[in-house]
């Protein structure tokens, strides 16, 4: 059987600016992107923190240590600047694999720059 994986998150990124006419996409910081392990043009999930708005989009490579993230296309209409989003991709795998697998987790500071890096996402306080 093949499941669905979290395999990298950003958390809490916050949105830079919005293209409204621009062909799709979200260009994120090239170091975002590595610490991440999200290939550019792979397929991203948004959720945005502030409005609720949910979407699926790809990434595309914005420049290294920029702090940019542009909600581009169709989907600026669902976001704006100053927004925190939460940009997840997923992987698909075995249920042995599923086992044993942990996500890379992204942790940025308000000017969109690497705080932490994770392998779980730990557990909530009572």
């Amino acid at each position: 059987m093949q499941v669905n994986m979290l395999k990298a998150k950003i958390h809490r990124a916050t949105v830079t600016r919005v293209e409204l006419d621009y062909e799709g996409s979200c260009a994120i910081d090239e170091t975002l992107l590595e610490a991440a392990g999200i290939l550019e043009y792979e397929q991203i999930h948004i959720y945005n923190i502030n409005n609720g708005e949910r979407f699926v989009t790809y990434a595309i490579r914005a420049e290294r240590d920029s702090g940019v993230i542009s909600v581009n296309g169709a989907a600026a209409h669902k976001a704006s600047p100053g927004d925190l989003i939460i940009i997840a991709a997923y992987s698909r795998m075995d249920e042995a694999d599923a086992k044993r697998h942990s996500p890379r987790l992204v942790y940025p500071d308000g000017d969109n720059r690497i705080e932490r890096i994770a392998g779980h996402i730990p557990p909530q306080a009572a």
